[in-house]
């Protein structure tokens, strides 16, 4: 009897521990920022199942996908989100972007595509400082590839630390096919698709349970850095960021929509030793900083040291010769010579007196008189 009164003991426990820890994984979590209203992880999934740019934004703003939340102007009506694109070489910036009124925009986040050399594409989603704070990075994590030990329609999970390589994407395909030219979306304020149909915010916690398959699933992660900063920096330059934005998020505006309710912040990613970008800098400035071994603030600075005002310090001065030792840190003053004036070479000549009228070696006494 204890037996059995002991086993539904610990069957209990089970359960209720198992119930605490779905819980917990499942409790809604926020940066406290308007960004809490976009889900990037849901936005970098439609990114890759959409075939074009163009589809990619209109599936942003369907009302059915449920992942655009975004109230800025705060007039409780859904923004649209404009999608435009930019190219330099191997590298796609990909910018979201909301008009706030007919003069003003702020961007939401940036897409970064990238081939490196060896000819893999990287894909980055990076959200804007002024709605998800700094360092906001989403990029993908686990590739679900068919396993070639089974028969069917069978996957197995690749995971691991290894970086995800996104070459096999159907909009990937598209931009860095040589037919595609940059999109830029010709929607603005004032002037929207047929389909667009605004709707009323929902709030926070009803938008958390939408896409609680998107802030769970193990397909993306957050990362600590930026991959390719020069890039990044070229970005940087086209960024739009809206004063009204940061009134109202430093006036609290934005806070209605989680309705007095206070949740846990999401867990940072671990930040990894790299070279930080500085936006100050310019891109070239980046580039031979992120060189091996050069590390920002640790390079040693060359003394300047001063010329003489005449390249003759004193006509007394000749060289030494040993070299004087130099003080720590500054170079010696090399001392200078007197620089030797060359004179023409004259021949001495003998006094006339003695000087020989003739060749002495030839003797002319004996040579017959040619007139005889």
């Amino acid at each position: 009897m204890k037996r059995i009164i002991l086993f539904f003991v610990v069957l209990m426990t089970g359960f209720t521990t198992s119930s605490a820890f779905s819980q917990t994984g499942n409790e809604p979590v926020a940066l406290g920022l308007p960004g809490d209203n976009l889900n990037l992880y849901a936005v970098l999934d439609v990114f890759k199942k959409s075939p074009t740019l163009e589809e990619f934004e209109r599936v942003l703003n369907d009302k059915d996908s449920n992942i655009n939340n975004l109230d800025l102007n705060n007039d409780n009506v859904i923004d649209y989100i404009e999608v435009k694109s930019y190219k330099t070489g191997n590298f796609h910036s990909i910018i979201l972007r909301v008009a706030i009124n007919s003069n003003e925009y702020q961007d939401i986040a940036v897409l970064e595509v990238t081939k490196n050399s060896s000819g893999k594409v990287i894909v980055q989603i990076i959200g804007d400082e002024d709605l998800y704070g700094k360092d906001y990075i989403v990029e993908p994590s686990f590739s679900e590839t068919p396993n070639p030990g089974y028969l069917g329609n069978q996957k197995v999970i690749v995971t691991g630390s290894v970086d995800y390589y996104a070459n096999d994407w159907p909009i990937v395909l598209q931009i860095f096919s040589p037919t595609f030219s940059v999109y830029v979306s010709p929607w603005h304020w004032g002037f929207y698709p047929v389909y667009w149909q605004p709707w009323t915010p929902i709030f926070f916690h009803f938008y958390w349970d939408f896409n609680r398959h998107n802030y769970t699933n193990n397909y993306y992660r957050r990362s600590s850095y930026v991959r390719y900063p020069v890039h990044h920096s070229y970005y940087y330059g086209r960024r739009q960021s809206s004063p009204i934005v940061r009134q109202y998020r430093d006036a609290g505006r934005y806070n209605n929509s989680y309705q007095g309710r206070i949740y846990n912040r999401p867990v940072a990613p671990e930040v990894r030793n790299v070279v930080p970008f500085r936006r100050n800098e310019s891109p070239l400035m980046q580039r031979s900083e992120m060189r091996p071994g050069n590390q920002v603030g640790t390079r040693p600075q060359t003394p300047l040291i001063s010329r003489p005002q005449s390249r003759l310090e004193s006509p007394s001065v000749t060289r030494p010769q040993s070299r004087p030792q130099a003080a720590p840190g500054v170079l010696p003053k090399l001392p200078t010579q007197v620089p030797l004036i060359k004179r023409p070479f004259i021949r001495p000549q003998a006094p006339a007196a003695n000087r020989p009228t003739g060749n002495p070696s030839v003797d002319r006494s004996n040579r017959p008189n040619k007139r005889n």
